[in-house]
This record gives C-alpha cells, structure tokens and sequence, in this order.
C-alpha cells in the first residue's frame, strides 16, 4: 500500500513537480483501493494529511501578514512609502503554496469519495438488541453477520472514553472471541446463552446483533464502519 509522509510537503526536495508526483502516486493508490471498497485506512489518512494542508495554509498565510516589513524607499513625488517584505526565500514560499494549493482539493475529492462508500455501508448496517439489555451497556458482547457469509462473528467490546485538550470522545475497543457457523440452533438468543455459559464474569451481558444486508470487505470497511455505528447507537440510544 502506498503511504504518504506526514511531513511530506515540507520535507525533502522542495519542487511542485516532485511533490505533484508523489501525491498522484498516493492518491492512486488509494483510489484503487476505493474501487475494491476498500476505505480504511485511506480514509482516515486522508483525514489527517487534509487537515495538516489546511493548517501549513492558514498558518503560512498568517505568517505572512505578520512578517515584519522594512523600509525600501521613500517616493516623495507621490508621498508613498514603499515596503519589502523580509522573507528570506520567496521561492521557497511560493513553491510551498502551489503545493498545498494544488493538494488541498485533489485529497479532498479523494475524501468525498470514501465518504460515500462510508455512507453506502452505513445504510446497510442495522443494530438490534439481543435479549434484555442490562442498565449498563458499556461492556458486552457483538455479534457481527455480514452477508454472504453464513457465519456470525463475536466480539467483547468495551466502551471508552479518551480525552485530550479539546475534547472529550468515545471510542470502542473489541477482542474477537470466536465465529458461530449458521446452523438452526445457532441463531442469536442461543449465541448470546452459549457465550454467557462459557464467560461466566458476565452473568447479564449486554448483546447487540450488527447484521450488514450487503458485502464489503470485512477488515478494511465493515469492521470499522460497523464500530463507529454502533458508538453512535449506544450514545443515542436508537439506531
């Protein structure tokens, strides 16, 4: 898979062309894997290098209004005063510029359209309680089913919560247990029965079945989808 540095317009041989390369040669990449539907992690990367470009934008913009100027000449004709800015390289600054100009809306289309394939999965996945749901539902177990597999997948998850300086969030963390061929015996209530059997610290476990009606690939598009979903139905209480 072809990766991008995070540093990657700064670092290194300072040339439009150069850098148009690499970038190209990236969002290739990644393109590629969008028409396998194929989103992570591109799609988180593109995130990211979307919102460094963003920021390298709006801080060398500030910079440059803030750089202090100097006295070039005074023009007593017409009473103006002429200013040079002392910016040490130009072309450097200039090189840089056209390299984020000529980003920014190139990682940003490549963004659009993994969010469309992120939305299209999205659809298709449906949250159902299994059994009783327990007062607490930050710990438990998910049974994942997605089509044409004829099996169901089973995960403990626990809800987390991080933080930084900014803000506060949630996140999921999961440990695969074991896979449930579909057989007649095996359908949902008897899974969750088996599971509280054999994992006897979760007497009442919260279970949740996250069924996807269509096929995407599992590690780099369900799986993570599926996740994100269902932070959000716990959050809100509905699907």
């Amino acid at each position: 898979m072809q990766t991008l540095n995070a540093n990657w317009v700064t670092e290194g041989r300072i040339d439009f062309e150069y850098k148009k390369y690499v970038l190209l040669a990236y969002l290739q990449s990644a393109y590629k894997e969008f028409n396998e539907q194929k989103i992570y992690p591109f799609l988180s990367e593109l995130v990211f290098h979307y919102r460094n470009l963003i920021a390298l934008k709006e801080n060398t913009e500030q910079v440059e209004k803030q750089f202090p100027k100097q006295l070039d000449k005074l023009d007593f004709e017409k009473f103006k005063l002429h200013y040079e800015k002392m910016i040490h390289d130009d072309a450097y600054m200039d090189e840089i510029n056209s390299i984020v100009e000529y980003a920014i809306p190139r990682i940003s289309g490549h963004i659009d359209i993994a969010k469309d394939i992120y939305e299209e999965v999205e659809n298709n996945i449906t949250i159902s309680s299994v059994g009783i749901v327990p007062i607490h539902n930050e710990i438990g177990y998910l049974l994942l089913k997605a089509e044409p597999q004829k099996e169901t997948a089973v995960f403990h998850y626990e809800l987390t919560i991080f933080e930084n300086m900014f803000e506060k969030y949630r996140g999921l963390k999961t440990v695969f247990l074991e896979t449930y061929p579909d057989k007649i015996y095996n359908y949902e209530e008897a899974i969750k029965l088996d599971l509280i059997k054999k994992h006897k610290h979760l007497p009442n476990p919260a279970t949740y079945l996250l069924h996807c009606k269509k096929y995407y690939p599992f590690s780099e598009t369900i799986f993570p989808v599926a996740k994100r979903r269902f932070v959000q139905f716990l959050q809100l209480g509905s699907a």
